[in-house]
């Protein structure tokens, strides 16, 4: 991993609400919950024994978790690439992007192109390397594009590129 938003060969792109999320994470691990399960466990060690203590003992596993998320949300805030797209009106598909796409069946789907923290398959968000996005990339309104899938290669037809901001 470098200091270039690099890791394993790829960036570290990143939307700004997506930065946004992961430092509010980052803020209320670090500022409300990480304190509060500290003094829990300072408590529970008062106690006395600890072997047989389950506040201390889920505590201080509680806390072995919340310092390790903390660890991998610096380390993701660090080598991010914040790329702002909102607002911008392309006429290619690029990081940012909501593209509605049709298949060969007719079926209509929209994607919007995040960064890799980002995924959300439920909200339609896929990540700029998932092959969908690598499909569509630098695509234009009418082009026909080919994805790959585990079936085989479908043609997909961009219907729609638009830019907004991704809450």
């Amino acid at each position: 991993m470098s200091k270039t938003g690099e890791y394993a060969g790829f960036k570290n792109y990143i939307t700004p609400a997506g930065h946004a999320r992961l430092r509010a994470e980052l803020d209320h691990l670090w500022t409300i919950e990480r304190p509060k399960l500290v003094e829990t466990i300072a408590w529970a060690a008062s106690n006395g024994d600890r072997s047989e203590n389950g506040d201390y003992i889920y505590g201080k596993r509680r806390l072995r978790e919340i310092d390790r998320r903390v660890r991998f949300l610096s380390k993701r805030l660090d080598i991010a690439v914040v790329v702002d797209n909102a607002g911008k009106s392309h006429d290619q598909v690029f990081f940012g992007a909501t593209v509605t796409v049709t298949g060969q069946d007719g079926c209509e789907r929209t994607v919007s192109i995040v960064g890799t923290d980002e995924v959300d398959p439920v909200r339609g968000r896929v990540s700029w390397i998932s092959p969908i996005a690598k499909a569509v990339l630098k695509a234009r309104v009418g082009d026909i594009v080919a994805l790959q899938t585990p079936a085989g290669v479908e043609e997909i037809e961009i219907l729609e590129i638009c830019y907004d901001e991704l809450p």
